[in-house]
């Protein structure tokens, strides 16, 4: 295949203007996003000097995905989804605002930092459902793996831009700076939205407001293995392994005896290697739960790696071929969902993949704080690593499952039953 070939198909959703204009103020924003992210960490570790209280004021930011996220899920299935986001988005930039002043004017304290974790933590519990359902309403099935794995590349060329620009700041001028440019950041996606095309949009069926969706939704993932499965295995993931705003602040500052500037070093080589985990599931994505299991795998191995890693540049290599692996698995999972989801049921659906992603945080940031405050932060990072080798078996044994399943049918073969008929 031709460089030219390569790159278009790399590409392709992009060829489509409303997403073209969603993907650069999205991106702004989730430099922005990161840069916030960063600092918050940072600024718990100042204000508490503890891994313990990281854990927590993350919690409390993704504890309302946990609670509210399947209710997040049933109205993303009801609303105009791109007024929705509007609605959010400039939400969570006065949120971003907020704590803006009150850390540049010297008086923010850990309790404030709390609240208004909350407060993003509530906006999201709707946005999130909302915009992993309104990407297939840009781009149509034919574009959506592309798009979504070039939405994770996005996402982790932030990670890697952010951080980077968010240790340089505080370490300059603090993190004040960078949560009020985080702020202006939310201008950029608001504005892609509002100057999108909506004729060519094709929204998915409003579902009408009736009693027990939340729990229709539940029964219909529970019966669906193709959807439950890779659920439990980004629950158990996302809930031990994705905690790096816990581990890495202490990884900088306890294990590499650095400063902000190490921190956000160690944010970014996970990132950039993100950014070519990304660009890599663009061009070839694979779905389905087999190839779930091989990311999550090599995701395992490289968090291994990252945990034992002597030294600094040992651990930033570690730590990029983490990234590469962390975002092939979320870009397989994501795709596998909203191309195996009932259109009508595909915000529910997304709202689970959120609650199993974000809203595991309240209970994998503190168990990890903890951890990694009594035990090191190498052995928080190890804990993540087993919770990949352990999602990896739970796959592996539902495609066994699956498979002798299919095995014992076909031993039975058509049989005919009375009257000649034939039984399946």
């Amino acid at each position: 295949m031709s460089v030219r070939a390569t790159a278009s198909r790399t590409f392709s959703s992009l060829s489509n203007p409303n997403y073209r204009k969603y993907f650069i103020g999205q991106t702004t924003s989730l430099v922005g996003t990161w840069m916030q992210s960063t600092a918050q960490s940072w600024l718990v570790l100042v204000l508490t000097h503890s891994a313990t209280d990281i854990g927590f004021v993350i919690a409390l930011q993704t504890l309302p995905v946990l609670v509210l996220g399947p209710y997040g899920g049933v109205v993303a299935d009801r609303v105009d989804k791109r007024r929705f986001m509007i609605l959010l988005q400039t939400l969570m930039g006065v949120q971003a605002a907020i704590l803006a002043a009150l850390t540049l004017a010297h008086d923010v304290t850990y309790v404030e930092v709390c609240v208004l974790a909350v407060v993003l933590g509530l906006n999201n519990s709707f946005e999130n459902p909302s915009r992993q359902a309104f990407i297939l309403e840009m781009v149509g099935p034919q574009d959506l793996r592309n798009a979504v794995s070039l939405n994770s590349t996005m996402n982790n060329a932030a990670r890697a831009i952010g951080p980077a620009a968010a240790g340089l700041l505080i370490a300059a001028v603090g993190e004040g700076w960078c949560f009020a440019l985080n702020a202006v950041s939310f201008v950029a996606v608001v504005g892609s939205l509002i100057a999108m095309d909506r004729s060519a949009l094709t929204p998915s069926p409003a579902a009408t407001r009736e009693r027990g969706q939340v729990r229709e939704g539940l029964r219909y993932v529970a019966r669906t293995p193709g959807l439950l499965i890779p659920l439990i295995m980004m629950a158990l993931v996302g809930t031990l392994a994705y905690e790096f705003q816990v581990t890495l602040p202490v990884v900088a500052d306890s294990v590499f005896h650095g400063g902000a500037r190490v921190y956000g070093g160690l944010v970014t080589a996970m990132g950039l290697g993100a950014v070519v985990g990304g660009l890599v599931s663009a061009t070839r994505g694979r779905t389905g739960t087999r190839s779930m299991v091989a990311a999550s795998g090599l995701f395992g191995l490289f968090l291994s790696l990252a945990t034992i890693a002597p030294m600094i540049a040992l651990e930033f290599a570690a730590l990029a071929l983490v990234g590469f692996a962390s975002v092939s698995f979320l870009a397989m999972g994501n795709s596998t969902l909203q191309l195996a989801s009932d259109p009508a049921m595909r915000g529910r659906v997304m709202a689970l993949w959120a609650v199993a992603f974000m809203g595991s945080t309240p209970i994998g940031g503190p168990l990890v704080g903890l951890i990694t405050t009594h035990f090191g932060a190498r052995v928080g990072l190890g804990v993540g690593a087993w919770s990949c080798f352990a999602a990896a078996v739970i796959g592996l044994g539902a495609l066994r499952r699956r498979a002798n399943v299919t095995v014992d049918a076909s031993d039975l073969g058509p049989r005919r039953g009375v009257g000649g008929e034939l039984d399946g």
